[in-house]
């Protein structure tokens, strides 16, 4: 039952002993557990601080990334939009070369066609000179057969030379 109920003496040195402990401990032990509760507590500090500084930093970075990414995306799409109007300009030029060269084949084409032409109606004319000359030769040699026609035919001619 001593255990329940201590005696006196045991409770003074116990007490005594306590307060000795006290003592070493606040000579010893209080000071350097202090300080180094006061660094740690000092290095929270600074690393909450650098953490918020941090988280800071972080959104001006977030924000910095968002103005590069649209100056990125704009710069894009000028680059797009300049290359939509070279390709419309190289287009463009490229219908107007086939448009002159189409005409200058069609006035070719024409021109060589009507040469062609003016050489077939030549050709046409010669033949029917020739034919025509083969045929008063044919002709005329059977009406001139004979000297009396002949003799007419002179006659007829010269009256129509002095009236002409």
């Amino acid at each position: 039952m001593e255990l329940i109920t201590p005696g006196l003496g045991l409770i003074f040195w116990m007490t005594l002993a306590f307060l000795f402990l006290i003592y070493i401990l606040g000579k010893f032990a209080w000071k350097p557990i202090l300080q180094s509760l006061k660094e740690r507590e000092t290095s929270i500090h600074e690393a909450l601080n650098a953490a918020n500084q941090a988280r800071e930093e972080m959104k001006q970075l977030r924000a910095g990334n968002e103005e590069l990414l649209q100056e990125a995306k704009n710069d894009r799409d000028a680059i797009l939009n300049e290359a939509r109007k070279i390709k419309d300009k190289i287009i463009e030029e490229a219908r107007l070369k086939a448009g002159e060269e189409a005409a200058r084949i069609v006035a070719s084409a024409k021109e060589s066609i009507n040469n062609e032409k003016m050489a077939a109606m030549t050709e046409l004319k010669n033949q029917i000179a020739e034919s025509s000359l083969t045929l008063a030769r044919f002709i005329l040699q059977r009406e001139l057969s004979d000297p009396k026609r002949q003799e007419e035919y002179v006659r007829e001619l010269l009256k129509e030379i002095k009236f002409n």
